[in-house]
């Protein structure tokens, strides 16, 4: 059975930036960040990749951003996905309820032009706003059943089944096709793309499509930064005087055997 992947992603600040608010408290400087996007979504597109590569059929990536979302997008492609689509914004950030409604009234379109799409992978949260609603949106507004926090998947020809944790234990959820699963970082380990792999992902085309995302009613008051870790320099001696003193600091931290 040939199966047609969707797989959602979300252009994200790199971790490991330094964050800064914008004048105003409301935004996060973006000027001087790299951008990715989250470990989840990486095995959402690994998976993508494994189970047409299984299984036939097509892979398309989807996003929804600025112009400059293409970057992920063109990455998504060189690591095998079929088709890129991208649902282009001013560059505002919309809410998680804008988002899946566009979302899947692109989703809706897509299939309408080119046959339904069997499985929506979505990354279970994204890392910059951890709304953990997107998929679920999606779910709710194409009438399909939805698994979270997925860690294991396999895909027969008119169902699947998921396994998610569950403390100690593991819950397994068998539900029909089409679905949508939201699926977590360790449901494989992505492939790193290949020097072949960019050199496609440059020529393949890109969908755009303008999108005015609707308000949300959830409005940003401000954003406020962790204060800064202090941190002093004590310096312990110069010399071989300072031998004692290392040794009882060593002493202090347990990392001395007796």
């Amino acid at each position: 059975m040939a199966l047609r992947v969707l797989v959602a992603v979300k252009r994200v600040p790199a971790v490991g930036g330094k964050i800064v608010v914008t004048d105003d408290g409301r935004e996060v400087d973006t000027r001087f960040l790299g951008f990715t996007m989250s470990p989840h979504e990486e095995c959402a597109l690994e998976e993508a990749v494994r189970l047409v590569q299984t299984h036939g059929g097509e892979s398309t990536v989807l996003t929804l951003g600025p112009p400059e979302s293409e970057e992920q997008l063109r990455y998504a492609l060189s690591l095998g996905i079929d088709r890129a689509v991208l649902l282009e914004t001013s560059g505002q950030e919309a809410g998680p309820r804008a988002t899946a409604a566009e979302i899947a009234a692109a989703i809706g379109a897509l299939e309408a032009a080119n046959g339904p799409f069997g499985l929506l992978l979505f990354g279970n949260e994204a890392p910059d706003t951890g709304d953990f609603q997107v998929g679920i949106r999606v779910a709710e507004a194409l009438g399909r059943p939805c698994v979270t926090g997925v860690k294991h998947l396999e895909v027969g020809d008119d169902h699947l089944v998921a396994w998610r944790d569950h403390g100690a234990a593991q819950e397994l959820y068998r539900v029909g096709l089409p679905a949508v699963i939201a699926v977590k970082e360790g449901l494989n380990l992505p492939r790193y793309p290949s020097l072949p792999g960019r050199l496609k992902a440059k020529s393949k085309p890109l969908d755009r499509h303008p999108v005015s995302p609707a308000g949300d009613a959830l409005r940003t008051v401000g954003l406020r930064l962790p204060p800064a870790e202090a941190r002093r320099t004590v310096p312990l001696g110069t010399g071989a005087e300072a031998a004692t003193r290392v040794v009882e600091v060593l002493d202090e931290l347990g990392v001395l055997a007796r």
